[in-house]
């Protein structure tokens, strides 16, 4: 009887470490909106390199001179090294343009689609919104 008790509590242990990252990472359509695509220019405050997303943040001047905050969230940390990315190539104060889409819930944050350097150069910010489809932008 001690070992069935004990067979069935580990099987159990194991079903919850298993599921529980699959229950912490979301997908695009739970939290972002394909019809909010923004466009942004604004100077890099910070990136985390971290999985299962890496973020940017960036502060974004507005219409009427404010700055706002934004977070910008990336494919995985691993995946944009992969793609080129390097940990220096986008220094704290350096201005970007960045494309994507906005939180469901209006917040200043968005999921990243592709970001513009100074120089034209332009990266896939290796997210799943370039497969949501494009829009007219929303500057700011």
């Amino acid at each position: 009887m001690r070992t069935k008790l004990f067979v069935v509590a580990m099987g159990m242990a194991a079903l919850v470490l298993i599921t529980a990252p699959a229950r912490a990472h979301h997908s695009f359509a739970a939290e972002f909106d394909v019809n909010k695509p923004v466009t942004l220019i604004g100077n890099i405050t910070r990136m985390d390199w971290v999985n299962p997303h890496a973020w940017l943040y960036i502060d974004v001047k507005r219409p009427d001179g404010t700055v706002q905050s934004w977070s910008l969230e990336f494919g995985a940390a691993t995946a944009l090294l992969r793609r080129g990315w390097r940990k220096d190539l986008l220094p704290v104060g350096t201005q970007i343009t960045v494309t994507g889409f906005q939180a469901k819930n209006g917040a200043a944050r968005a999921n990243a689609k592709d970001v513009t350097l100074a120089d034209g150069k332009k990266l896939f910010a290796g997210t799943a919104a370039a497969a949501q489809g494009e829009g007219g932008e929303r500057g700011f």
